[in-house]
């Protein structure tokens, strides 16, 4: 019978860590964005490329 108190207290400590690490990596903005960054990278060269090409027109003489 002690044996099940202390895998209930173990069992509970456990479940209470991985509930504090959930709160502290929602509190560190661990979840904000995670499409974004995926994307972004698709988008970036040609954002780029498009304001290069307007400033790059401009200069000839």
């Amino acid at each position: 019978m002690g044996m099940i108190y202390i895998m209930l207290t173990v069992s509970l400590l456990i479940a209470l860590f991985f509930l504090v690490s959930f709160f502290w990596a929602t509190k560190t903005g661990q979840f904000d964005d995670d499409y974004a960054p995926s994307v972004r990278i698709l988008f970036d060269d040609e954002t780029n490329n498009n304001s290069n090409t307007e400033t790059d027109g401009n200069t000839e003489i």
